[in-house]
């Protein structure tokens, strides 16, 4: 009951001309980011980041979720109509969503994926609304050893949840701790990892680094991978559009489902692009028409699509209440926090209600605004794939460079985020995961300062981290993350049929 009070107040603070002046613009600007290639939620974030450091920091984070929000959206009209993701988790809405359109049927393939997105991140919505009070209403009981076991347990996460191999996402954590490490430590006060570069004291800017990662890193794919859209019909045809969305609950299961699916991995650090894999996975397993997915078959648009969102919305409830983002977006936003002064984590309910339940109230509007917005500008941004890619490069490349070097007016932040770039490049053709780099860029150090605090308050024993109940279950849970993948790899060798006794039998 106290959450739907503080729900309303929250919605008395969002719904407002400025905060809703603010929706639209920062969907319009999400839609943009998820239609064109080589941009990104995380990128464009991070991009609109340094234009809100003068914003009070309701305003500010409305803008930037309601970004996220209008990406997530825009990658699916590039998915459908161009067969081109726009975001990595709307990968597998290209699937069946592209032939559909193919078909001639692109009003319902986009109006299908709109309204499974907009389930999908009501239901995220609501779990942060009901479940937020009470995990943070937790955590204050947290100390050190505490908050290091769930460092421990995200980090965990991402090597036994992950969906890449298990080596290449410690890899990545442990270039994003050394990243992390650099500047003032923070226990001792000395400097380290500066190599003797003054301007590295302060540490490297975590936007500089997204900007790097996912503009440039994109961008050089991009530029590799030579786009060539090609563009189905895209205007809307309203009718169809209503016919579509009351389809919709004949396929309830699978929208139950991967809302589940969605809002486990967005809490979670498995993300969007995970949730939407394995729920169109396990939709084509159960479904009836799992044959024909792949055809243009509607659920296989809804699976993917509603545990995206899901995923996407879900992914702020561990960024608000524990301080840990679920997915690379959240990370960026959880920045944009400590950057306004606020502290993500359970205080933040406490000494911050207008601030946490704005947002969330702004989460229920922004979406209903990203839907509308998103069906009325589809023909408008379709236009846009038209422009050839030689001209949407250097404008990303200007974009980028303009907003690193805003950051802090350092050559060395555009120097930093270039260098990022390339890494972001390799990492992608490699196929090395980058939401568990940024996570170690963003917490790391946070890691890093509790395990040292948990120390001294134990001189030194690692009994400190079996103390009590509480520690000792997220502990055994992070070392069972991390030993799952090998489990796996065990039982999948138990499994494999004696190839020699099956030539042996087949001689006999």
């Amino acid at each position: 009951m106290e959450n739907l009070e503080s729900l309303l107040h929250g919605f008395t603070i969002a719904v407002t001309v400025p905060h809703l002046t603010l929706m639209v613009i920062g969907v319009l600007l999400g839609i943009l980011v998820g239609v064109l290639p080589g941009l990104g939620a995380p990128n464009g974030v991070s991009l609109l980041l340094p234009l809100t450091f003068g914003m009070q920091p309701v305003s500010a984070i409305i803008l930037l979720s309601s970004m996220y929000w209008g990406a997530l959206f825009g990658g699916s009209v590039t998915s459908i109509l161009f067969n081109i993701p726009g975001e990595p988790s709307s990968v597998a809405t290209t699937f069946d969503g592209y032939p559909m359109a193919r078909d001639g049927r692109p009003t319902t393939a986009l109006a299908t994926a709109f309204g499974s997105a907009a389930f999908g991140a009501l239901v995220g919505v609501i779990l942060i609304t009901f479940l937020a009070s009470w995990v943070a209403q937790v955590a204050l009981a947290f100390g050190p050893p505490e908050y290091f076991a769930v460092y421990f347990l995200a980090f965990a996460s991402f090597v036994g949840m992950g969906g890449a191999a298990p080596i290449k996402t410690v890899v990545a954590l442990a270039i994003g701790f050394a990243i992390a490490a650099i500047g003032i430590d923070t226990v001792s006060g000395s400097v380290r990892l500066t190599m003797g570069i003054d301007e590295l004291v302060k540490g490297v800017s975590f936007v500089v680094a997204v900007m790097g990662l996912f503009g440039i890193g994109e961008l050089l794919i991009a530029v590799e991978e030579e786009f060539s859209a090609r563009a189905v019909s895209s205007r809307v045809d309203w009718k169809e559009v209503f016919r579509a969305l009351g389809r919709l609950p004949h396929h309830g299961i699978a929208l139950l489902r991967s809302a589940a699916i969605g809002c486990w991995m967005g809490i979670t650090p498995g993300g969007p692009t995970a949730a939407s894999f394995m729920s169109y996975g396990i939709a084509k397993r159960f479904s009836r028409n799992g044959a024909r997915f792949g055809t243009g078959e509607a659920e296989g648009i809804v699976a993917p699509e509603t545990a995206d969102h899901a995923a996407g919305t879900s992914a702020l409830l561990p960024m608000l209440s524990l301080g840990i983002p679920g997915s690379a977006t959240a990370a960026v936003m959880m920045g944009g926090l400590m950057i306004w002064g606020l502290n993500p984590g359970p205080m933040l309910f406490v000494d911050q209600k207008d601030f946490v339940w704005g947002l969330i109230a702004s989460m229920y509007v922004g979406n209903i605004v990203a839907v509308a917005l998103v069906l009325l500008t589809v023909p408008v941004f379709a236009a846009l794939m038209r422009i050839p890619f030689a001209v949407i490069a250097p404008l990303i490349v200007i974009i980028c460079v303009v907003g690193a070097y805003s950051v802090s007016n350092s050559y060395l932040d555009v120097v930093l985020m270039l260098g990022f770039g390339v890494v972001g490049y390799l990492f992608k053709k490699l196929h090395y995961p980058l939401a568990p780099l940024v996570l170690a860029i963003v917490i790391g150090d946070k890691a890093e300062d509790a395990f040292r605090q948990a120390m001294l308050m134990s001189k030194g024993s690692l009994g400190i981290f079996f103390a009590n109940r509480l520690v000792t279950t997220l502990v055994l849970a992070g070392i069972a993350l991390l030993l799952l993948p090998l489990a796996l790899q065990i039982v999948r060798l138990l499994r494999k049929p004696d190839v020699s006794a099956q030539e042996k039998v087949r001689i006999i």
